[in-house]
């Protein structure tokens, strides 16, 4: 189900919240919109949380450290993001107008506090040299089960280049996800699949996935397309692969013929 913002309120824009709003993603999912001089205390005794900078300049303090975090363009600059466990508290100071966004989800486990920089994001190229460059994206992953599997989350990030396609070939995994999109321009758009079902997607909306359901995406030509992902593990069950499409796993051969062949 796709879902619009538009503008983002001051304050805090909640996408998802376990027991109210989008239930079944299992996250509280916000994005607060905030301006300089403002500050903001993140603490729960059940959920581990994990603060992403989309865009401006804020300074993070939790057990006893502190941290100035800056990002000015998500399209070009890979993200920062604190991750915590329960119990420990983070204190957000805005030292410039930022949005931040923060993703929590039950974890009764314990871990050592982890602040990824730019550099300890993992960002591949994906769909490159296939298909005549028409999935060709950027994909970061901040992290997932391969360097935090004592998370109950995943978080990362894609860049779509304009014209292109994403999360392709389809595929679908029985874990819920969620994607919360920007656009390099406000009034870009694009469209993703839902199972069956076709979604226009705008700046600032967001896309709630129900397990099980196939999800490509596209952006408009002339637009690129930024959106976070953030997916719930299962208790038993973690998400560490997709599940392509049998109909469309003919992509995947090598040096696969499409039309008009060259």
């Amino acid at each position: 189900m796709i879902n619009y913002l538009n503008e983002l309120k001051k304050g805090e824009n909640v996408l998802t919240k376990v027991g109210e709003k989008h239930d079944d993603m299992l996250m509280d999912i916000s994005v607060f919109n905030m301006s300089k001089g403002e500050e903001k205390k993140l603490s729960s005794e059940t959920q581990e949380t994990a603060v992403l900078l989309l865009t401006g300049k804020i300074e993070l303090s939790w057990e006893g450290r502190n941290s100035v975090l800056e990002r000015g363009c998500m399209f070009d600059e890979n993200p920062v993001c604190l991750h915590v466990p329960k119990d420990i508290a983070v204190d957000i100071k805005v030292l410039e107008d930022s949005e931040v966004l923060v993703q929590k989800t039950e974890n009764n486990g314990t871990f050592d506090s982890k602040l990824y920089s730019k550099e300890d994001t993992k960002s591949e190229i994906f769909g490159d040299g296939v298909w005549d460059g028409t999935a060709r994206r950027v994909v970061r992953t901040v992290f997932d089960y391969n360097n935090a599997p004592y998370s109950n989350m995943v978080l990362g990030e894609v860049i779509n280049y304009p014209g292109k396609w994403s999360s392709y070939p389809p595929h679908h995994h029985p874990q819920p996800e969620v994607y919360f999109y920007k656009f390099n321009k406000p009034q870009g758009f694009g469209l993703c699949l839902v199972g069956e079902e076709a979604y226009k997607i705008k700046n600032n909306s967001f896309l709630t996935i129900d397990g099980g359901q196939v999800h490509p995406q596209t952006t408009a030509p002339g637009y690129a397309m930024f959106y976070c992902w953030m997916i719930r593990h299962f208790d038993g069950n973690p998400w560490t692969e997709r599940i392509d499409e049998e109909d469309h796993k003919w992509l995947l051969e090598k040096d696969v013929k499409i039309w008009p062949e060259k």
